[in-house]
């Protein structure tokens, strides 16, 4: 790693290994190699043979809005999920509808959509989407058992985004579901400081060249 590499100065750690040196398609003028994560000058280590690549990079490593003008109008669905574990009698107080902020699952459930129709504004290079719908929705699940033995309980929270567009709605869905967990923690941290917000993840997606992906 070459003095200056902005890399340092972000705290970035790289693990060193006895592969040969790959240059991991950033360019001539410099690319990180993807054995060992040191960055390589000019002409130094081979080529990486060519597979999947990040597409919001160009090949000088800078980042880029992706071009989808070409791409063809599809209907496309996102499904994402994610968990706020709390106590038990934290998660009673929402469903009773007595936290003193008021009602924890409809306010969630507004900043979730309005999360949703403005993930463009939040993630740089993410394409303003036409969505078609969004849908927010919490479930209580049994609770669990914390590492410490205590008994945590378990909101669950799904949002679906649809859309008939040029790319997918995945960040979309990933982003409702991330502020609406924020929204719920934001109602409750009165009552409980110790929540937290867990797991959030793509659960499926149709629509586009991929076509249909399951995760689970």
């Amino acid at each position: 790693m070459r003095k200056g590499d902005p890399r340092i100065a972000l705290g970035l750690g790289f693990s060193f290994s006895e592969e040969p040196c790959l240059r991991a398609g950033f360019g001539q003028s410099g690319a990180l190699c993807y054995n060992c994560g040191r960055w390589l000058q000019e002409g130094e280590g081979g080529e990486m043979d060519q597979g999947p690549r990040l597409t919001h990079a160009d090949e000088e490593g800078r980042v880029r809005m992706v071009d989808v003008g070409h791409k063809p109008e599809t209907e496309r669905v996102a499904v994402a999920r994610g968990q706020v574990q709390m106590s038990p009698s934290t998660l009673a107080l929402i469903l009773e509808g007595n936290v003193p902020k008021g009602d924890v699952l409809a306010t969630a459930q507004i900043a979730g959509i309005l999360a949703a129709k403005r993930t463009h504004e939040l993630i740089p290079m993410c394409h303003p989407l036409l969505l078609t719908h969004v849908e927010v929705q919490f479930q209580a699940l049994p609770p669990e058992q914390a590492p410490s033995g205590e008994e945590r309980a378990v909101l669950e929270i799904t949002a679906t985004v649809r859309t008939h567009g040029r790319t997918g709605a995945e960040m979309e869905a990933l982003t409702a579901v991330a502020v609406a967990a924020l929204t719920v923690y934001d109602m409750c941290k009165a009552v409980e400081r110790g929540i937290r917000i867990h797991n959030v993840r793509l659960v499926r997606k149709s629509g586009g060249k991929s076509g249909d992906v399951v995760l689970e």
